[in-house]
């Protein structure tokens, strides 16, 4: 009796510590950041919705920043700040920016440069290794991480004047106190990130996203990336040298596919290579 009350015990326990590990395992939670083989810190921005485009009542807003109610699916990583001049000439060779510095964002370049840049960064062993891919934003996507669960015209609020991100701040927005205007870029995060770590998505340089431009839809969406074909591309989050007003979190940029004194880029990592 004694004997079979051991075994008892000990398959109870063992079957006990198998629950646990596999309990364990299955709820381990995702890393809310981490940092590639080139040095570029990816946050983790949860799946969710949210109100795309800007409500009747902003001030100085534009016609096609229709509202409507976009689901985004999946989690994905995003940079938390833009590619650097150092990242992208560990990566591509070169540097064609006219600012220069290795902390200082990488711009004038193409779209079609931007995805040469995410192919091979993928293709780069380590991160092919871990399973890492990258890509630009979508256009909602983009949005989505830069308000970070705020509806305000900038994620810290309604008002910029150039202290609270680089741009234009002698042409401030939702205040008459004028602020610096650096006449240039700064090194990236050199303000306050928002909520989700992430950093200039208002002012230093303008982002390209991976959308053709195209009017919004009237109604909800899920995942939504824009028209099938165009001749214009989207950027988004306003640059060192423009008013306060196209800093805007729904502001939209377009033009065709442009080398621009203006334009950067932060990448993205799909669902798919977020590690467990």
């Amino acid at each position: 009796m004694r004997s079979a009350t051991k075994g008892t015990t000990l398959s109870l326990i063992i079957g006990l510590f198998f629950l646990q590990a596999s309990y364990s395992n299955s709820q381990q939670p995702t890393k809310q950041s981490l940092t590639n083989s080139i040095g570029i810190n990816l946050v983790l921005i949860p799946k969710g919705k949210f109100l795309m485009g800007s409500p009747e009542t902003e001030e100085k807003r534009v016609k096609d920043e229709i509202q409507h109610e976009v689901t985004i699916s999946q989690n994905f990583y995003m940079g938390s700040t833009e590619v650097t001049q150092a990242q992208w000439n560990k990566v591509i060779g070169n540097n064609p920016s006219s600012f220069k510095g290795d902390e200082l964002p990488v711009y004038q370049i193409r779209p079609y440069e931007t995805v040469w840049f995410c192919k091979r960064l993928s293709e780069m062993p380590e991160e092919k290794k871990a399973g890492r891919k990258y890509r630009l934003p979508t256009e909602a996507e983009w949005e989505y991480a830069c308000r970070a669960g705020t509806m305000t015209p900038f994620n810290f609020g309604s008002q910029l004047n150039g202290r609270q991100a680089n741009c234009d701040g002698t042409r401030p927005y939702g205040t008459d106190t004028k602020g610096p205007n650096l006449e240039k870029t700064s090194p990236v995060g050199t303000y306050p990130a928002n909520a989700w770590g992430l950093y200039d998505m208002h002012g230093n340089v303008w982002e390209w996203c991976s959308d053709w431009y195209g009017e919004y839809p009237s109604g909800s969406v899920t995942d939504p990336s824009g028209p099938a074909r165009g001749w214009q591309r989207v950027y988004r989050g306003g640059d060192w040298r423009v008013d306060a007003v196209n800093c805007r979190s729904a502001d939209r940029g377009c033009d065709p596919s442009i080398r621009s004194r203006f334009i950067g880029f932060r990448v993205v990592m799909s669902s798919s290579g977020i590690p467990k």
